[in-house]
């Protein structure tokens, strides 16, 4: 292999750290190609004058994050998939005035909301989808049992009460195609029992309501505020069930504060009423501990919906439903009335991925990638930007930007498009006239890129953007 300047500060402490951080650098800038093949650990610990132990252990961490493989009788190489990073974006940006023909060499950086699908563990999956074909009995590739299989409804029990304190027992979990699956599945049961409205939050996404108007409710608005969404005006509202995201408010970044937390529960005993909990973005949190869920409150008045479309890839389609004991028979008969159930090989390689700890050292990787890239753009924005108000910046994969005052977000949007910055604007959210704000996420690009394209915002905005 060829010789790579792999630094180590043993006064610094954690060498294993430090080796496992170089060569994941390595790997992101190119300097190791996919199916590079590594030293073993012994050869490298002599030449780095470490411990074979501090070696091994980078390895298996790397291992774990999918920018290495391990076979035995082959050694360990770069996995056949990983691949460098993007260039950073062009340090100086070109303008409407210059030639098309140096616009044309712009890569676009797209800076909406969503998880970063390069980061996918396919090694790591592809591992537990051969456990899986390995391990499971022939009888389990009949027709599913509609619930799930119980395998991962046990893992998903033990993992949800110990990581978000839910209220989980496999028996009131019902495995789902994501979220959105638990969402239109639970509405339709409402509404074929009477429930002739749902409340939402205003603002919430912009792809939800058509969806749920689908499912056969009309839908109130009810505002959120510092606080999270106001419990009084929903009080006020016809709804007897409500849809919110507690955790970290879509889109403005807003943790449901406890005083508000008690008024929902509350609310709902009252009203005999339900509470589906988007649990959205709850496992990037990166200043301060994790909020438990609703759910764990009260467990009879909280469907808890939550998914791997963030921490591994919405293409998995897997996610999952913590009902009351009233709804989980009801819920488990439309899954079996609606497509007999899910994916069997998928659902035991993700019990697979929780039961051997996988699935939390990943976790723990991309909280570290998220936080790096979310300091950044924080950093970016408060350096270049000072105008702007930026919010949600504790969790989750994007930050909820308000324009300053007079900027025309739609202008914005469409200005930094032609040079080559992909934005969400965030009137399409709103019911209501609010000020001009941005949705922007970070997780898809690299800190470098991202420095670069808060260079290119603040030009877009200097020009004078306005309505």
């Amino acid at each position: 292999m060829t010789d790579l300047h792999l630094p180590l500060d043993p006064a610094a402490g954690r060498l294993s750290a430090q080796l496992a951080a170089g060569l994941r650098a390595a790997v992101r800038d190119g300097r190791l190609a996919g199916g590079t093949r590594l030293p073993s650990s012994r050869d490298l610990a002599r030449d780095l004058g470490v411990s074979r132990g501090v070696v091994v252990t980078a390895y298996e961490q790397l291992v774990a994050e999918g920018f290495l493989v391990s076979r035995r009788g082959d050694g360990t190489r770069v996995a056949p998939l990983a691949r460098p990073d993007l260039p950073p974006l062009r340090s100086a940006p070109v303008w409407p005035d210059e030639e098309p023909a140096a616009r044309a060499g712009t890569s676009p950086c797209d800076l909406r909301p969503g998880p970063d699908l390069s980061a996918f563990p396919r090694e790591l999956w592809a591992a537990a989808i051969r456990t899986a074909l390995r391990t499971i009995p022939s009888d389990a590739l009949s027709y599913p049992e509609p619930s799930g299989a119980a395998e991962l409804r046990g893992e998903l029990a033990g993992y949800l009460g110990r990581v978000r304190a839910a209220h989980a027992v496999p028996e009131r979990i019902v495995v789902m195609n994501g979220v959105a699956h638990v969402i239109s599945s639970v509405v339709r049961l409402l509404a074929a029992a009477g429930h002739t409205v749902l409340a939402v939050e205003d603002p919430s996404g912009h792809r939800q309501p058509p969806m749920l108007e689908a499912a056969g409710v009309g839908l109130v608005r009810i505002p959120v505020d510092a606080h999270g969404i106001d419990v009084a005006a929903l009080a006020a509202s016809p709804a007897r069930a409500v849809l919110v995201t507690p955790a970290h408010q879509y889109p403005t970044g807003v943790v449901l504060a406890p005083g508000r937390r008690a008024e929902l529960i509350q609310w709902a005993r009252a009203v005999n009423g339900l509470v589906i909990e988007d649990d959205y973005d709850a496992e990037f949190r990166y200043d301060r501990s994790p909020v438990g869920c609703l759910q764990g409150l009260a467990p009879e008045r909280v469907v808890l919906a939550g998914s791997v479309s963030k921490s591994l890839a919405p293409a998995l389609r897997l996610g999952w439903a913590v009902v009351p004991a009233s709804l989980a028979e009801r819920l488990r008969m439309h899954r079996m009335n609606t497509d007999i159930g899910g994916p069997v090989l998928e659902q035991h390689a993700l019990a697979h991925l929780l039961a051997s700890g996988a699935y939390d050292r990943h976790l723990r990787a991309m909280r570290r990638r998220y936080r790096a890239r979310r300091d950044a753009l924080a950093g970016a924005l408060a350096a270049r930007l000072p105008d702007v108000r930026v919010q949600g910046v504790a969790a989750g994969l994007h930050l909820y930007v308000e324009l300053p005052a007079g900027c025309d977000e739609e202008k914005v949007v469409a200005e930094a498009a032609h040079h080559g910055l992909l934005l969400q604007g965030a009137a399409p959210m709103w019911s209501r006239p609010a000020k001009p704000a941005l949705v922007i996420g970070y997780a898809r690009v690299n800190e470098t890129r991202l420095r670069s394209a808060v260079d290119i915002l603040d030009r877009v905005i200097a020009r004078g953007i306005h309505g």
